[in-house]
C-alpha cells in the first residue's frame, strides 16, 4: 500500500492581495513541511489562475484543485488553463481534480442542463485525458465533440483526480480526491471500488477532512454537528438527478440529515452514509472556537 502523504487546504484568496497572502500561505506549508497544497473552486478567485501566480514564486510543494466544476468548461479549455498552470508551477507539481459540482449550481446559476452526468463525465474525461497527456484527440460523442491538440511547452502529465465516491463514477476515474469522508469508507468502499477499476495496483486517493485541534472534545462534537446540519441546509434543494438522493421538502429534516447526524454521534455509521451514492460532500468550514486553531488536511494515499 502507499505511503500516506499529508497535504493542507488553502483558505480562497479574497480582497486585493488575496494573490499575494495565497502566495504566502503556499510559502508557509512548503515551510512547514507538508507535502501538497490544495486550493477549492468556487465562486471566487479561479483556482487554476491562483494555484499558477502562487505555485511560479514557490517551489517544492505540491499543488492542486479540490475541485474544478466540469459543466462549465470545454474539456478543452480546462486542458489548456490546467497544463498552463502546470507550465507556471513546474514539472510533476500540478494535480487537476474535477467534479460534477451540484445540479442547483449547474442549472440554477450556470443554465446547463444536469441530465446524465455519468454520461457527461465519462465524455468529459475522453477528451480531457489525451490532452492532459499532451497529446491530441479526435472524438465525436453524445455531448462533446473535439478534434484538437495544444502546443502547451509544459513537460510530463497533469495528475487528474475525479471527485467521486459511488461505485460507477469511480470506474471512470484514475484517482479520486474526495471531502470529509471517513478512514472506514476509504478503505472498506472506496479503496477497492477504484482499485478493481483501475489499470494500476494502487490509484491515488486525496482525502479533505476538517480537522480541529483542542482539548475540550465535548464542545468540539457539539460544533461539528453544528456545522453538518448547516451543511445540510444548503443541499436540500438538490435531488437525485443521477446522485442517488431524492429532494425532500424544505423546512422538513431530510434523511441525509439524519445520516449526518448520526455520523456524529457515532463514527461507525459513516460508512453506511458515504456508500448511498456519488453525491458531492457539504462543503464545510472548519470555524472554531477562536482558542483552538483548526487546519484543513488533504491526506493523498500515493502522487
Amino acid at each position: 500500500m502507499s505511503a500516506v502523504r499529508i497535504g493542507t487546504l488553502l483558505d480562497e484568496p479574497s480582497g486585493p492581495d488575496g494573490l499575494c497572502e495565497l502566495t504566502d500561505q503556499l510559502r508557509q506549508s512548503a515551510e512547514e513541511g507538508f507535502d501538497s497544497a490544495w486550493l477549492l473552486h468556487t465562486f471566487g478567485a479561479d483556482a487554476l489562475t491562483a494555484l499558477a501566480v502562487a505555485s511560479s514564486q514557490v517551489p517544492d510543494i505540491a499543488i492542486g484543485t479540490a475541485v474544478v466544476p466540469t459543466y462549465p468548461r470545454h474539456p478543452g479549455a480546462l486542458a489548456q488553463q490546467a497544463r498552463t498552470t502546470a507550465l507556471a508551477a513546474g514539472a510533476d507539481r500540478m494535480t487537476l481534480g474535477i467534479g460534477l459540482s451540484h445540479k442547483i449550481v449547474i442549472e440554477n446559476m450556470f443554465g446547463y442542463d444536469f441530465d446524465r452526468p455519468a454520461r457527461h463525465m465519462k465524455e468529459y474525461l475522453s477528451v480531457l485525458v489525451p490532452l492532459l497527456e499532451g497529446g491530441a484527440v479526435s472524438y465525436s460523442g453524445e455531448l462533446y465533440n473535439a478534434n484538437l491538440g495544444l502546443s502547451i511547452p509544459d513537460e510530463g502529465r497533469v495528475s487528474l483526480l475525479l471527485a467521486a465516491l459511488g461505485t460507477h463514477m469511480l470506474r471512470l476515474a484514475d484517482g479520486t480526491v474526495l471531502w470529509m469522508t471517513g478512514a472506514t469508507s476509504i478503505r472498506e468502499h472506496i479503496a477497492p471500488a477504484i482499485t478493481a477499476a483501475a489499470e494500476r495496483p494502487a490509484p491515488r486517493i486525496v482525502c479533505v477532512p476538517p480537522v480541529l485541534v483542542t482539548d475540550d472534545v465535548e464542545s468540539a462534537r457539539r460544533h461539528r454537528a453544528e456545522l453538518f446540519a448547516r451543511g445540510d441546509r444548503n443541499l436540500r434543494r438538490d435531488h437525485r438527478s443521477g446522485h442517488g438522493h431524492r429532494k425532500p421538502a424544505l423546512g422538513v429534516p431530510s434523511p441525509r440529515r439524519r445520516r449526518l447526524e448520526r455520523c456524529v454521534r457515532d463514527p461507525r455509521a459513516q460508512r453506511h452514509q458515504m456508500r448511498r451514492s456519488d453525491r458531492t460532500r457539504p462543503r464545510l468550514r472548519c470555524a472554531t472556537d477562536p482558542h483552538y486553531p483548526a487546519r484543513r488536511l488533504a491526506g493523498g494515499a500515493g502522487r
